[in-house]
């Protein structure tokens, strides 16, 4: 850890406290390269003082990666302050930048989890897996033009990591489901709005797990039973506004809902 990288910390976790924005971090203090961003993220949660509550995983569309000029997916973490239950009233709009809401395949595991060199499988990553939950996340930027700060500079602000909504576990035959053809649908005031797709995160929900696993050790980060990694939207972001009511419609995979105050 260098310096810098406690500053930069300590400069972004002012924003998330504070609720501010920024057009970039400050030069002096900015990540030259993803593995720097990493570290100052981690730094994000020892100051924070909330445990992890799980993963979320940025741009694993190529809609998503073409909207924040990135190459791949990023990924964030999800303090445990900022994880609503099913059903929960969200209050944190009016300094939220993006406004929108995201449907959400997110697995939970039932085993900690260490880096390793051998690249996981996607048979080996279920295996991990305790079950699976449909989700809403609501993402937000502490830079108020977050579409052009580059990769960097936004894993270092936990990958537009606000606040998320888990649902209720999935029935256990979900493992014989297709989540790659899987379509929940976004419901905006008990009205259908936008359906979306399984496919869209990284052609399926699946290998955006594997993905997560074999990311998370390259930079060394360590899982716990009982986090859950959320894989990125599986359809055009939602856009909210003060009184909505905004759900997830997953089929036989269940419901998942949150009101905006």
């Amino acid at each position: 850890m260098t310096t810098n990288t406690l500053a930069a910390s300590e400069f972004l976790y002012r924003l998330w406290t504070q609720g501010g924005h920024v057009d970039e971090i400050p030069s002096s203090l900015r990540p030259d390269n993803v593995s720097d961003a990493y570290e100052i993220q981690a730094l994000l949660e020892n100051s924070s003082g909330a445990a992890v509550f799980g993963w979320k995983l940025a741009a694993t569309s190529k809609a998503g990666q073409e909207h924040i000029n990135v190459d791949g997916p990023l990924i964030g973490r999800i303090p445990a302050d900022r994880a609503l239950p099913d059903g929960s009233i969200y209050t944190a709009l009016d300094n939220n930048v993006m406004r929108v809401a995201e449907l959400e395949f997110a697995f939970r595991f039932g085993t900690d989890i260490k880096p390793r060199a051998r690249a996981w499988t996607v048979t080996e990553a279920l295996e991990t897996v305790e079950s699976l939950h449909p989700a809403i996340e609501l993402p937000d930027s502490r830079y108020r033009r977050y579409e052009t700060v580059g990769a960097a500079q936004l894993i270092a602000d936990n990958a537009c990591a606000h606040y998320f909504v888990l649902g209720p576990a999935a029935p256990s035959g979900w493992r014989t489901t297709d989540l790659a053809e899987h379509q929940p649908w976004g419901i905006v005031d008990g009205q259908r709005f936008r359906q979306g797709h399984g496919r869209n995160v990284l052609g399926d929900p699946r290998v955006a797990l594997v993905w997560f696993l074999n990311e998370a050790a390259r930079y060394s980060i360590e899982v716990r039973a009982g986090e859950v990694v959320t894989t990125g939207t599986c359809l055009i972001p939602i856009p909210i506004s003060h009184g909505s009511v905004v759900s997830g419609d997953f089929g036989d995979l269940g419901t998942v809902s949150v009101r905006v105050a």
